[in-house]
């Protein structure tokens, strides 16, 4: 082959006659198909003109589409068609001729080299013209329009309508193509079976890769669409990887419009999860690509922003990758775009540095050096208009990264977050109040003097109210935090002052309550009763038979309160005996 696409450029009448006579009739055409192939593997050496090469391979790649088609349709002996295959031979041993040159930089001039890529580029385009002319005057205009199948129509006419759509995105102009992969498009996202279907003929897949190379927006975007949506089947991955996908869509996330960029990203999102694939998103330039998406998002946000950000938190599941990334400026990079004014971006730019950060301690050392707890603290202010889903991702990204050190404790306070913890549980949705007791969980694990700040602040009276929430879990850690935080004295003091707290636990302990784990409703009662007048309170309490039937059923908790109600009632005694 190297030797054939090496012969002279000049080429005389005589020579041009015989392969004229050489190229009609299928093998000639076969020959045709195999000299583009070559010399798409040889362009991918060339290391000059980045770009000029970029159109000629988007050029090859569809001219060999076109050439591919009309083999399949048995055009080789059609007369015009056959004219055409001489002059295609010719420029291919031109291109040729380049290539060699520019991979052996054995060329005079840069400007002339450039010249002659135009130039064969343009022959390029004349030729893909010509081949569509052909096309659109016999088999294009003489096909039959295959209507889409009905809802409840057998499997057979949907597969004859994917292969009429197969037969249009090889043959038709870009009008065409655009045209078909609209239909496509609506098909898949209809019903799976069509997908299922397109699996089988694997073909259309590897067009649709191709298809990515355009520079016609219309082709590019509709490409990202249906190859995105491919992506989401697990048995369609392999196939796109093997078609070369990533590196295809890495450019689409470089090149491509905004639209382009958002579905090519979304695309790589499916092909990465469980952070697969990720060394071949490395290896093609795709994290820097990523990386230079997310920070490009304005005030306005932008739809590629939420897919890149998911892209980047699957490729963190590799250690060495997240290490290239923290590399790169992310960190600072995210905290800008947790500050931007679109909503969705800000939420992508939370879970990506709470992904990075767990369980790294110096990741959370940048994220707290670059002002990061002080932006996400911002999404829980009680007059802000943030909403529930953001809200509840600051708050888990809160409870991954500020209990590393007591440095992000002290910022977290001076930021006057228990004010806003206490409003949210006060205030807000139950899966938001779920997630503030499950903090505040947190801090009582911490030190006294945030369960002092804690019930100075009034957590005591909402987390009482909390005990009878609906939510069993939420039942079980309000009464865990109360039970901390009424070990501190100051707290256990302010907790009995008011006779409805006592009232309350012990109303709410019966069997059943004690049986599905709420164990800490006992805690706190054992805690209450190292005070005399406390004891004296719970004593009197008309719900003191809860305790009593616990104790039947043999709680030992619960005999142990009890035992410690007698020792006072009997110290009572005694001083009544002393005093007489």
């Amino acid at each position: 082959m190297r030797k054939e696409m090496g012969e002279e450029r000049g080429v005389s009448d005589e020579q041009k006659q015989d392969t004229h006579d050489g190229c009609t009739g299928e093998f000639n055409l076969r020959k045709a198909i195999e000299l583009i192939c070559f010399l798409l593997s040889l362009s991918l050496s060339v290391k000059v003109f980045p770009v000029k090469w970029q159109l000629i391979r988007k050029k090859l790649n569809e001219l060999k589409s076109g050439l591919i088609a009309a083999k399949k349709c048995d055009l080789g002996q059609n007369s015009n068609f056959s004219e055409l295959i001489p002059a295609i031979v010719v420029s291919l041993k031109d291109c040729y001729d380049l290539a060699r040159r520019c991979v052996d930089m054995s060329y005079s001039g840069k400007l002339l080299m450039q010249s002659n890529l135009h130039m064969v580029s343009e022959k390029f385009e004349l030729h893909i013209k010509n081949l569509a002319g052909i096309y659109s005057a016999g088999f294009l205009n003489n096909a039959i329009v295959v209507s889409k199948p009905s809802a409840g129509d057998c499997r057979d006419d949907m597969k004859f309508y994917v292969r009429d759509l197969l037969t249009r995105l090889k043959i038709g102009d870009f009008e065409m193509k655009s045209q078909t992969l609209v239909a496509l498009n609506e098909i898949l996202s209809e019903d799976e079976k069509y997908v299922r279907i397109v699996i089988e003929m694997g073909e259309i897949i590897s067009i649709l890769v191709n298809l990515l190379e355009f520079n016609e927006i219309g082709i590019q975007e509709e490409s990202a669409k249906a190859i995105s949506v491919i992506a989401g089947f697990d048995s369609c991955k392999n196939l796109l990887i093997g078609a070369g996908i990533i590196a295809t869509l890495i450019r689409v996330l470089e090149n491509g419009t905004d639209l382009g960029k958002e579905r090519a990203a979304r695309a790589l999102q499916k092909l990465t999860g469980n952070s697969e694939n990720a060394w071949s998103v490395s290896a093609d330039g795709g994290i820097t690509a990523l990386l230079k998406l997310c920070s490009a998002g304005d005030d306005k946000g932008r739809d590629f922003i939420v897919p890149a950000c998911g892209v980047l938190r699957n490729l963190a599941g590799v250690e060495e990758i997240k290490r290239f990334i923290v590399q790169e400026d992310a960190v600072s990079s995210f905290i800008k775009l947790a500050r931007s004014k679109d909503e969705a971006s800000q939420i992508s730019a939370i879970e990506f540095l709470q992904i990075i950060a767990s369980g790294d301690e110096s990741i959370q050392q940048m994220v707290i050096s670059g002002g990061g707890i002080q932006t996400i603290i911002r999404f829980l202010e009680p007059n802000s208009c943030f909403s529930s889903k953001a809200r509840e991702t600051a708050i888990r990204a809160i409870e991954s990264l500020c209990f590393s050190s007591s440095r992000s404790l002290d910022i977290l306070m001076n930021c006057g977050f228990l004010d806003q913890l206490l409003y949210f549980l006060r205030n807000g949705e139950l899966s938001i109040q779920e997630l503030a007791v499950k903090l505040a969980l947190r801090l009582c694990g911490t030190t006294d003097e945030i369960k002092k700040a804690m019930g100075d602040v009034g957590f005591m009276p909402e987390l009482v109210r909390l005990l009878d929430t609906k939510s069993s879990d939420v039942r079980e850690m309000t009464a865990e935090v109360l039970c901390n935080m009424v070990w501190v004295p100051r707290n256990r003091k302010r907790f009995v002052q008011e006779d409805t707290n006592i009232e309350r636990i012990l109303q709410l302990l019966h069997p059943e309550e004690v049986k599905s784990g709420n164990k800490f409703l006992l805690a706190i009662l054992m805690s209450l009763t190292s005070c005399n007048s406390t004891r004296r309170k719970i004593a009197n309490s008309g719900y003191v038979k809860n305790l009593e039937k616990l104790a039947e059923a043999e709680n030992i908790d619960a005999k142990i309160i009890l035992r410690n109600l007698s020792r006072n009632r009997f110290r009572s005694m005694l001083s009544g005996i002393w005093r007489s």
